[in-house]
């Protein structure tokens, strides 16, 4: 709740958006935070965090926990935020029962989760894992043209650390940010794998015509095309565990009586199955070939991410499984409909992710809301699950 109120919206929400002034408040917080706790902080070339607590044997690679700090431009209060103070907290109760791990335990903070500000999400995670080079993820533009580079310089966190190193094991503690905990009155998601993603960029190029004197059945309207898409798109994403979204549209010139000759706009795909997910991008990609021969346009689609699907550590993911059960917590195996940084995590390290639901299931939301009981119940099993690897021979 204190860091809830670094970016705090009028309507209970949080506003922290990568790499801004409010973004550097928070992180600030944390890293102050993790000092008082004895941690020794390392921050590398794109601002991720680390907050390491030594153990018995600080050659082996440190069990990691952790999440991110930015938030939606109308996120929550949990959202990322809570796998970072799900890990400050084991970090204060190991500390407070003076318990010693074989491997060090670290808290990390990734950079640009999101995407919001700097599309790809994921991005300082994925170059973490050889997803993106360094330079790749620096050279992300936002809207105003700001590089990830020249923010971070800006806010104080382009750090000298390289980017990449061994971890013995990931856990990453989170919201569902869905309704299935909730209504099936479960207190821990044991996620066993996440969706595959694609991300899209789309452009239509029609003309700009008078809108009294062109004649409907000559317009090359381009905002049609991109409606029909989004039509289109809508009946894509109904397949079984299917999604599509349309998050973005921008319209050129925008004047209410000039007929639109281009359009922007992003696409979203999920599924958690690799040859579904090609099957939606195969039927969105005739859907608007169609849609532009139709109407006398040109459309341009650039993949600009691709997330396959992801299978979780079986080892990681019993001992999430085994935490909970000791504890005498009702819990369920759960797919992972949204991507976090323990996705791309998987690619160099054991990782499994650990879920308690949200009020609602709502989340990228101000109304975002969760039970103190519950993520409570996910710290102790966070807590156990990260024991248990630290000391694993």
């Amino acid at each position: 709740m204190e860091m809830a109120r670094i970016g705090a919206t009028p309507k209970g929400g949080v506003c922290r958006l990568a790499l801004t002034d409010l973004d550097r408040a928070g992180r600030d917080l944390f890293v102050r935070w993790c000092q008082e706790a004895g941690c020794e902080i390392r921050i590398d070339q794109l601002g991720n965090i680390f907050a390491r607590r030594p153990g018995r044997d600080n050659s082996k690679p440190p069990v990691m926990t952790g999440s991110h700090l930015d938030t939606q431009p109308t996120g929550g209060k949990f959202d990322g935020c809570y796998g970072v103070m799900a890990g400050l907290e084991v970090v204060r109760a190991l500390n407070d029962h003076a318990c010693e791990t074989e491997a060090p335990v670290e808290i990390s903070v990734w950079t640009n989760e999101e995407g919001c500000r700097f599309a790809p999400g994921m991005t300082a995670s994925g170059a973490f894992s050889g997803k993106f080079s360094v330079d790749f993820a620096l050279s992300r533009a936002d809207s105003d043209g700001v590089t990830l580079g020249q923010a971070l310089k800006k806010i104080g966190y382009d750090g000298a650390e390289p980017v990449g190193r061994p971890v013995g094991a990931f856990f990453e503690a989170h919201i569902e940010q869905g309704p299935v905990l909730e209504r099936e009155r479960k207190t821990i998601g044991v996620v066993t794998s996440a969706q595959g993603q694609r991300w899209y960029e789309i452009k239509w190029i029609g003309m700009e015509s008078h809108a009294g004197t062109t004649p409907m059945e000559g317009r090359r309207d381009a905002l049609v095309g991109a409606a029909l898409l989004i039509s289109e798109a809508r009946r894509i994403g109904m397949r079984p565990d299917g999604r599509a979204t349309v998050g973005v549209i921008e319209s050129r010139p925008q004047s209410r009586n000039t007929i639109p000759g281009s359009v922007f706009m992003t696409l979203d795909l999920r599924h958690p199955l690799e040859a579904e997910l090609t099957r939606m991008d195969e039927a969105m990609r005739a859907a608007a070939a169609r849609i532009a021969a139709e109407h006398h346009l040109e459309v341009q689609i650039d993949q600009i991410w691709y997330f396959p699907p992801t299978s979780f550590d079986q080892k990681c993911v019993d001992s999430v499984r085994n935490a909970a059960a000791k504890n005498g917590m009702s819990h369920m195996d759960i797919v992972s409909g949204a991507g976090h940084d323990a996705c791309y995590l998987a690619r160099v390290a054991p990782t499994a992710i650990i879920f308690v639901p949200c009020k609602g299931g709502i989340s990228h939301n101000e109304l975002e809301e969760a039970r103190k009981e519950d993520v409570a119940d996910g710290c102790q099993v966070l807590l156990q699950a990260i024991i248990e690897r630290a000391n694993a021979a």
